[in-house]
């Protein structure tokens, strides 16, 4: 995003226009009146990325413009970023300026935080990493209060922890969660706890069981699992499921069963087309349970045509979507078999054209 782009006094204009554009493009599904959830107009990104640029004494963050690529533009403020990052931005510059054991070959700089006041800095080589790096940065670690991870090629040296800890508060209950570096979370954590509500807000009536695709860290598992019987969490990512079970551990939730499956995996054991190893994990066979819900969360490319089919076979379905076009695609398939009985809007990236969508679908009444 363009720091010029960031015009906190226009944001509700801009919102109100991005809601247009997103509401009009799924108008021929029937939706209701979406419930939008606005962000913060500042202070409002948990993550922040920047490429290091060194002239003579120099060294400054740098971001460049998508018109023009190769010309980095340097960065003093970033108000989109969440407040720690902001305060630790400047301090951490300045150091990485005077010690050469930090600023050689520095390539970028990465930051993580979390409302639970947890940051985590890191910073990536050209250069392999020895002993006066690891001391210069254990220091620094110990100064600015952070982790701090140097990742060079086939190399990573941890000092303090390799992720932060979040704290979320759902329907009056707190909700810990380990987030790993250089994994996915979600980036605004305001919008983030608003969407987490949302979930549990139209799930709080239902029953049964629950099955989840692309689970993550969790983020949503954890407070839905209040509202089903059982849950099946998949995720493929190893360090994503790994960080699910210890958040489900942390959190002393027991009914949820994180295997690590792709979704087209899930799609093919739910047609019984191919048994998988994974799947014995389960206190019993996955036909067994009443799966009558399922919870998508999917990347920017929306469901495949075979998860779509698989999709349609559930009573409820609750998407989560980061993005609409391929949302529309996904739901000119299963509006066929299902109404969209709430819509939201998450301004999740205030100031570009991405905007969340949440639609909660249950079957068609048969007249």
């Amino acid at each position: 995003m363009p720091l010029s782009a960031v015009e906190p006094s226009r944001y509700q204009e801009l919102l109100a226009a991005k809601c247009a554009r997103v509401t009009a493009l799924l108008a021929p599904f029937s939706p209701p009146a979406p419930a939008v959830f606005p962000s913060a107009p500042t202070a409002f990104r948990m993550r922040a990325e920047f490429r290091v640029w060194h002239e003579g004494d120099a060294l400054d963050y740098v971001m460049y413009r998508r018109d023009d690529p190769k010309t980095p533009v340097a960065i003093d403020h970033f108000p989109i970023a969440g407040e720690r990052i902001q305060q630790l931005m400047p301090v951490l510059r300045d150091a990485l300026r005077s010690d050469p054991a930090l600023r050689r070959k520095l390539f970028q700089v990465e930051f993580l935080s979390t409302l639970a006041d947890d940051t985590l800095v890191t910073l990536v080589y050209h250069r392999k990493l020895g002993a006066d790096w690891e001391a210069a940065a254990s220091a620094l670690a110990q100064r600015l209060q952070v982790s701090i991870v140097g990742r060079s090629r086939r190399q990573k040296v941890v000092i303090g922890r390799n992720f932060v800890r979040e704290s979320l508060t759902v329907e009056g209950r707190r909700f810990s969660y380990r987030q790993y570096e250089q994994a996915f979370t979600q980036p605004n954590a305001g919008v983030n706890t608003a969407m987490l509500a949302w979930a549990c807000e139209h799930s709080a009536p239902l029953e049964g069981d629950l099955l989840e695709l692309y689970c993550g860290n969790g983020n949503f598992t954890l407070p839905l699992a209040r509202h089903f019987n059982n849950v099946i969490a998949t995720e493929l990512s190893k360090t994503s499921t790994r960080a699910a079970a210890q958040n489900l551990e942390d959190n002393a939730i027991d009914n949820v069963h994180i295997i690590r499956l792709s979704a087209e995996e899930v799609t093919q054991a739910m047609r019984g087309e191919r048994e998988f190893r994974r799947l014995a994990q389960l206190p019993r066979p996955l036909r067994e349970y009443e799966l009558n819900t399922l919870f998508v969360d999917p990347p920017r490319a929306g469901l495949d045509q075979q998860t779509v089919a698989m999709a349609a076979g559930f009573d409820r379905i609750i998407y989560i979507s980061c993005n609409p076009e391929t949302l529309a695609a996904n739901l000119a398939v299963l509006c066929q078999s299902h109404d969209i009985d709430h819509f939201a809007l998450f301004d999740q990236f205030p100031y570009t054209d991405h905007m969340e969508c949440g639609v909660f679908l249950s079957r068609k009444q048969v007249v």
